[in-house]
């Protein structure tokens, strides 16, 4: 291991790190030949994923991390090997994801240098995670049970004395009653308290603070003091401080990372809910019982009634409907028939479903769920990293005060110094203060995976509550994305159906809405070949059919052709497709679409909270105008290249406005990442869907006002919260500057600080 880090250059390992890793296993030839078990392509199904063309990313569990230290070697390490690209850590679940290119390095060679290193990394298992945190949650809560007992016993005790102070006690009864006293707190000092200790251990070895070194700080001092008290039999003692001030920090630490885990408990559920097997039809129709890691795309698996779907896929016959709810948000089972995509985890109930395999594994829409997830836990909002700061100069200050106040009592009364200083470092602990924004954030986070609505990013919640300009486009994000084929009107000498069978053939490859109308019109019309496939974006489609060059799309695509598009008058709110070749126009098809019932009150709603709204769309001036009447949205742009979104949404900006865009298709790209906050419309590609700040999982358009309130409400409960933690210390400190407040009433009001700002938090779930 140390050979590893002197030769890489990460020396400064040895600066940062504050605990020893466990000792590094010799890699002999057996165990070298088990990690190439990880490399084989059938292994990997179950937790690697294609990012691109040679990328994979790997979804794995590190076993050993111990401190902050162990996340920046692991990272630094594995950042400099030949082909990863990129890795990262969570320190709250120990969870990992590596990306690398499969050309320059395989990834047994990757584990096997987390391996040099000392750690042990194996791929990821949902159910092994919830054992691990099933198994920190029950250390915690016999933390907290010891403590609690101390804590009874201890205040028993501690009433009999302070009764005993003033009923004439014997001296010999009062120090044994101490004594005894002084054991039951043992416990709590030396078990209980433990992760206060390492925390404030692993910050002082970084050169740094924390909001546990106060804590750990005034415990230690406090027991010391008493013991020495106790000891000399004269003064008085704070076991009853210490051991309430541990158990009411425990229990808040525990409510506070509940609350936490809920969303990280999201992703992990929606994994839990793909099966081990599946039901496989061989090539005779029997069914055979399979590992769901053992099929592969193109497979047919049966989905028996009341059976969870184990695959993503197409329905290739049958008719049932699906309960999707758990990854959409969507109360209602879903119809499927013939054509339909079925998604893993989700539910078939009335009838048999043979589904056509087109993804499984981290290749399932599930899986990516599950991604989006672990990015946005992976990230901390800037109003908890400002908290982070804050609390870290606080801490400072603090430090610097009770230097201040113990100085001052020194010259007043000495007798009176330990008392005051001891209340003064627990008093203003800055606990509340660190909890106010994360536990907000995660209560909030929590709450709208529920309703179907995912935040992908750190920032989303806080920039969704600051919105001032909502933009839409139109097709599959206003509207269904399902446009209907209404009229073809041939120009050339083709037949209708044979202009309908060139265009489905063109737009077979494309994800754009409008290409599902063509497939559906062309069925069941076998579909040629295409060669040379072109997508340009927010304009159409290019191709080679039986070597003529043929395009799809709206006027724009094509400006070369020396004749002009044919003016035409087109259905009220349809949209006008052109197909054509190297000599001229073809034909003309009317498609139209609708509206999503939700999408006009969404807009109302949205307009009454002073959000304006507008239309940026590629769709034809007519549909656009049509759409935007129907819903009531008076600033909108038709026609626009994705360019052309792009310039419009940053004039938006240099107004001062803050903009969301929502957007479904790969046109809209561009215009998601250049918006402050995106959201992508979760039936939408993946391109979008991975630039999206925010995804719709439900495409219940009316779940975007309620993110837009619950944002507003979380900041609310923030600021309310960074107002109790603020204002509770300039009331209270100085107080017990003074000499005003016992440190057993400043450990029950420190306490109570914290719980409040946690139980506030969870009124956004």
């Amino acid at each position: 291991m140390a050979e590893s880090i002197v030769s890489n250059g990460l020396e400064d390992y040895y600066r940062y790190r504050t605990e020893l890793p466990k000792t590094a296993e010799e890699l002999i030839p057996e165990e070298l030949r088990k990690l190439d078990l990880y490399d084989h392509p059938e292994v990997q199904k179950s937790f690697v994923s294609s990012a691109q063309d040679h990328l994979k990313q790997a979804s794995l569990i590190l076993e050993g991390i111990t401190c902050a230290a162990c996340i920046w070697l692991n990272e630094r390490h594995l950042a400099q090997l030949p082909g990863v690209h990129e890795v990262s850590v969570n320190y709250a679940s120990h969870r990992a994801r590596v990306t690398w290119d499969e050309r320059m390095i395989k990834l047994s060679t990757i584990l096997a240098e987390i391996r040099k290193l000392g750690y042990q990394a194996h791929p990821f298992n949902a159910q092994q995670q919830e054992e691990l945190r099933q198994s920190r949650r029950k250390l915690d809560i016999r933390r907290m049970a010891v403590a609690g007992i101390s804590t009874g016993q201890v205040m028993m005790l501690g009433v009999a004395l302070y009764a005993g102070a003033s009923t004439g006690m014997d001296h010999a009864t009062y120090q044994l009653m101490r004594w005894f006293s002084l054991l039951l707190t043992v416990p709590a000092v030396l078990y209980s308290a433990m992760p206060f200790y390492e925390s404030a251990w692993r910050a002082l070895a970084r050169g740094q603070l924390n909001m546990d070194f106060p804590i750990s700080l005034g415990i230690l001092t406090g027991f010391v003091g008493s013991v020495w008290t106790t000891a000399q039999g004269e003064g008085v003692v704070y076991y009853d401080t210490i051991t309430m001030l541990i158990f009411f920090l425990l229990a808040t630490r525990f409510l506070e990372r509940n609350a936490r885990e809920k969303s990280v408990e999201a992703a992990e559920n929606l994994l839990r809910l793909v099966p081990a097997m599946a039901n496989r039809m061989g090539s005779d129709q029997t069914q055979i019982l399979v590992p769901v890691h053992e099929l592969d795309v193109g497979d047919l698996i049966l989905a028996k009634p009341g059976e969870t779907i184990a695959a993503d896929g197409q329905v290739e016959q049958g008719e049932s409907s699906a309960d999707e709810s758990l990854l959409t948000g969507e109360s209602r089972p879903l119809p499927k028939t013939v054509g339909d995509l079925v998604f893993a985890g989700s539910i078939n109930y009335e009838s048999p479903l043979l589904i056509r395999v087109t993804g499984v594994g981290e290749d399932t829409v599930l899986a990516g769920i599950a991604r989006l997830l672990d990015r946005a836990q992976s990230q901390k909002p800037r109003l908890a990293q400002v908290a982070d700061r804050v609390a870290a100069y606080f801490t400072y200050a603090l430090i610097l005060l009770v230097m201040v106040v113990a100085w001052v009592w020194w010259h007043l009364d000495p007798k009176r110094i330990f008392e005051i200083t001891l209340a003064v470092l627990v008093i203003s602990c800055p606990c509340a203060l660190s909890l106010a924004a994360p536990a907000a954030f995660a209560a909030a986070g929590s709450h709208l995976v529920k309703r179907g609505v995912l935040l992908t990013r750190g920032h989303a919640l806080e920039t969704l509550a600051r919105v001032t300009h909502f933009v839409f486009d139109k097709t599959g994000t206003l509207t269904l994305g399902k446009p209907v084929l209404l009229q073809t009107i041939p120009l050339a000498d083709l037949s209708a159906d044979d202009c309908v069978r060139l265009a489905a053939s063109l737009e077979q490859a494309s994800e754009h809405p409008l290409a599902h109308s063509f497939l559906q019109a062309a069925q069941p019309q076998p579909l040629l070949g295409v060669t040379d496939h072109e997508n340009v974006p927010g304009k159409g489609v290019i191709g080679h059919i039986e070597g003529r060059r043929y395009a799809i799309g709206n006027a724009a695509l094509r400006p070369e052709l020396n004749q002009p598009f044919p003016e035409m008058v087109s259905v009220q709110g349809a949209t006008v497709v052109w197909l054509s070749d190297d000599r001229g126009v073809l034909a003309a098809f009317v498609i139209a679409d609708t509206p999503r019932p939700q999408a006009a009150e969404m807009v109302a709603r949205l307009r009454s909270r002073g959000i304006r709204v507008s239309i940026l769309s590629g769709d034809a001036p007519e549909a656009v105008a049509h759409h935007a009447g129907v819903l009531g949205v008076d600033d909108w742009r038709a026609g626009l290249t994705p360019e052309q979104k792009l310039q419009a949404l940053r004039e938006l900006q240099a107004q001062g406005e803050v903009v969301a865009m929502v957007g479904d298709g790969i046109n809209d790209a561009p215009v998601l990442a250049g918006a402050q906050v995106s959201i992508a419309m979760g039936s939408g590609t993946q391109m979008a869907r991975t630039t999206g700040d925010v995804v719709l999982l439900s495409e219940n358009l009316l779940e975007i006002d309620h993110a837009v309130a619950t944002s507003r409400f979380g900041l609310s409960v923030i600021r309310q919260n960074f107002a109790w933690a603020i204002g509770y210390n300039l009331l209270v400190v100085p107080f017990a500057a003074m000499g005003f407040i016992s440190p057993w009433l400043a450990a029950l009001g420190m306490s109570v600080s914290s719980l409040v700002v946690v139980l506030n938090a969870l009124r956004l779930r």
